[in-house]
């Protein structure tokens, strides 16, 4: 009996070796030097680097961007001086200019925008901005929430070019930001002065460092990763150097999403056709900008990877596909967000 024993346990020890060996096996994905090549020479087409400057920023001067650096953390832009800039998009703290949020409470209490806070990082390299694409540039952009009752709720533009005069520091900011103009505190050149700041934010990660040169920047599970987003589809709407950001997109393209209250895009041109389109979501920072969607609806990134294969795709991915999937995305993060460290804007 003993024996018997002892031939069991060992038959055990065996069996859990050789299962570990074919879990490692499988969770190790090894590219040839072939398939390596191919897929840098894939990536460069399909995706491409992110330029080291934003549009318009060759204009914007370093006067400028500390204007609009002091405003976007300015909580007197809000009707009762709860709110900035930085609330919802936050770049604080290791934070990828997002507030983590399903959608944002507003400066009243009660109230809450009707879709998430998106990521301003990269922002000005978007074709549009908002989800429905009704702004054209950072600098329209900026001038909506500080207005918006849902959000910071200030009265109207006179009230903030008021507010904004009557602080000294203010005064002599905007007379250096904007020299040789006559009064030159006004809500124009406020919301100019915030898109220069953001111009500023750039976020560059591992997968630039590959893309630039570096071919070690990527693991090949990332490699792999990648090899996955491309042959699943998602290239189909997220490609160009964000990954996103360059067009609209229908919310539920194959099967319907869920959500068919929000119409999208229709929103801002009454056009029927236009109904449940969106900008596509960047993904760069995608790790770390959760809930997902247009409404914030999903918590978990595995969850979103699935449900846009499913819905726009028409495609159901494995445990497996999913996880290369988000093995890769998370080498889009901004190698300083990735080690926790607030980035210096």
């Amino acid at each position: 009996m003993k024996k018997y024993f002892i031939l069991l346990l060992v038959g055990a020890i065996v069996f859990a070796s050789c299962g570990s060996e074919k879990d490692s096996s499988e969770s190790s994905q090894q590219l040839s030097p072939e398939t390596k090549s191919e897929l840098f020479t894939r990536a460069k087409q399909i995706f491409g680097a992110l330029p080291d400057k934003m549009p318009g920023s060759e204009n914007d001067t370093p006067e400028l961007v500390a204007l609009g650096k002091t405003l976007y953390f300015d909580t007197r832009l809000s009707v009762n001086g709860t709110q900035s800039c930085n609330t919802c998009h936050d770049i604080t703290n290791g934070i990828a200019g997002v507030d983590n949020k399903p959608v944002s409470p507003g400066a009243i209490d009660g109230k809450f925008g009707t879709r998430n806070s998106p990521t301003v990082l990269n922002a000005g390299f978007h074709f549009v901005q908002f989800w429905d694409g009704r702004e054209p540039d950072l600098k329209e952009q900026a001038k909506g929430p500080i207005l918006n009752p849902l959000e910071m709720a200030m009265p109207s533009e006179k009230e903030v070019e008021q507010v904004i005069s009557e602080v000294p520091e203010y005064q002599d900011m905007f007379a250096k930001a904007f020299p040789g103009v006559k009064n030159s505190i006004t809500y124009d050149n406020l919301a100019h002065a915030i898109a220069a700041f953001e111009r500023t934010m750039i976020s560059k990660s591992r997968y630039d460092d590959y893309i630039n040169g570096n071919p070690t920047a990527l693991s090949d599970e990332e490699l792999a990763g990648m090899k996955t987003f491309i042959d699943a589809g998602c290239i189909t709407c997220h490609t160009g150097p964000l990954f996103g950001g360059n067009m609209y997109q229908k919310m539920g393209l194959i099967k319907p999403y869920k959500n068919t209250v929000d119409l999208g895009r229709h929103d801002a041109t009454q056009n029927d056709l236009d109904k449940y389109f969106f900008k596509v979501a960047s993904l760069r920072n995608v790790t770390l900008t959760a809930p997902y969607f247009h409404d914030g609806a999903v918590e978990s990134l595995d969850e979103a990877i699935q449900t846009m294969a499913d819905l726009n795709l028409g495609k159901t991915l494995s445990d497996s596909e999913v996880k290369s999937i988000r093995t890769f995305l998370k080498s889009l993060t901004d190698k300083d967000l990735e080690k926790g460290i607030s980035k210096n804007y």
